[in-house]
Order: C-alpha cells, then sequence, then structure tokens
C-alpha cells in the first residue's frame, strides 16, 4: 500500500516508514530512566521482607483464600441440583471455584519461592565469591614458585 492510498489521517511522517533511515537525532526506544537509591536492597530489607511474606502475607492470603472458597462452596450447592434439576449456576460456581483454587495455590507457592528466594540471597552470594576465591587460588601461578 502507497502513502496515495492511505486516507490522509492515516499517513506516517516519513521517520516512522519502515523503508527510511532513523531520523538523525536517533531513533529506537526511550531511554531508560536512572537508577534510584533504592534499586538494591540491604540483607537487612531481604531479611524483613522474607519475615513480612512469612508472617503477614501468606496467612492472610491463605485466609481470604479460604473464605472465598467456603462462600463460593455454599453458593453452588445453594444453585445446584438439589431437587433434581438445579440451576447451570451451580456449575459454573462449582468451576469458578476449582479454578480460583488453582489460582490461589498459584500464588501460595509463588510466596514461597519468593522468601525462600530472598533468604538465600546472601548465603548465594557468600558462597559464590568464596567458591570463586577457592578457584582463582587453586590455579595461581605463584604456587609453582
Amino acid at each position: 500500500m502507497t502513502e496515495g492510498d492511505m486516507p490522509p489521517d492515516a499517513a506516517e511522517p516519513a521517520e516512522m516508514r519502515l523503508n527510511q533511515l532513523a531520523p538523525a537525532a536517533g531513533g529506537g526506544a526511550a531511554p531508560l530512566p536512572p537508577a534510584g537509591k533504592d534499586f538494591a536492597s540491604s540483607p537487612a530489607q531481604k531479611k524483613a521482607a522474607a519475615k513480612a511474606i512469612e508472617e503477614r502475607l501468606e496467612p492472610d492470603t491463605s485466609k481470604a483464600g479460604n473464605r472465598a472458597a467456603e462462600s463460593t462452596g455454599t453458593a453452588a450447592t445453594e444453585f445446584g441440583p438439589g431437587d433434581g434439576e438445579g440451576w447451570l449456576t451451580g456449575q459454573a460456581l462449582k468451576t469458578a471455584k476449582g479454578t480460583w483454587s488453582r489460582q490461589l495455590t498459584t500464588l501460595m507457592n509463588r510466596l514461597g519461592s519468593e522468601k525462600a528466594a530472598l533468604r538465600a540471597t546472601g548465603t548465594l552470594f557468600q558462597n559464590t565469591d568464596t567458591g570463586v576465591g577457592s578457584a582463582v587460588r587453586n590455579s595461581s601461578v605463584l604456587d609453582s614458585f
């Protein structure tokens, strides 16, 4: 399709056409904003975050999920085939409860993984440093003197 075939408001400026070079001032993605002072966190902050996940997020998420599952289960039973017929809503609520349960399990697993990762970060860095240090030490040419 050529520019003449397109409606006037659909024509792109020359800088945006694929068959043109990038504008003289450059192009592409916008530059990333500078990283703030809080980009990295200290071991104490990681420990506090892991503690918050363990003491607040996991229990509160589990309680909320169980409460939602109970009330959805009750509603599904009420709309279910108790009289031999039931409503389609009962089956839909049962399906929604199953989906919710799987999503809750996924979220709880993710919280547990994040907590474990926060706790393991310091150990990982320390072990990596020790491993690199011993590997460098073992292969030193100065050992032969």
